[in-house]
């Protein structure tokens, strides 16, 4: 059984004890949080989201990897180099109802 989730404008594919990592939510580690649902699987069957729930526990919150912004004009000495890390949540799947 899997479900399909939306946080952080993103959509992940998720099953029961999985482990992912999104954009930064709001909560402790350990607090639980609800996922929105968009679709739902058990076994070959698409179902509608209707009154599906998915749950899943914050494990930690970290920094992603650095991702560095050049930016260059040629021939006119105009260089600049910015860096940015994004803020993440781990999130472990505790159930889909």
């Amino acid at each position: 059984m899997f479900a399909v989730v939306r946080t952080g404008g993103k959509q992940y594919r998720v099953a029961a004890d999985d482990q992912i990592t999104v954009e930064k939510l709001d909560g402790d580690a350990g607090s639980q949080v609800s996922l929105d649902v968009l679709l739902v699987s058990d076994g070959g069957a698409l179902k509608d989201a209707g009154k599906a729930k998915v749950t899943a526990e914050i494990v930690a919150h970290n920094r992603g990897d650095k991702v560095t912004i050049f930016k260059k004009k040629r021939r006119h000495n105009y260089r600049r180099k910015n860096g940015h890390r994004q803020h993440q949540t781990v999130l472990k799947i505790l159930s889909i109802a």
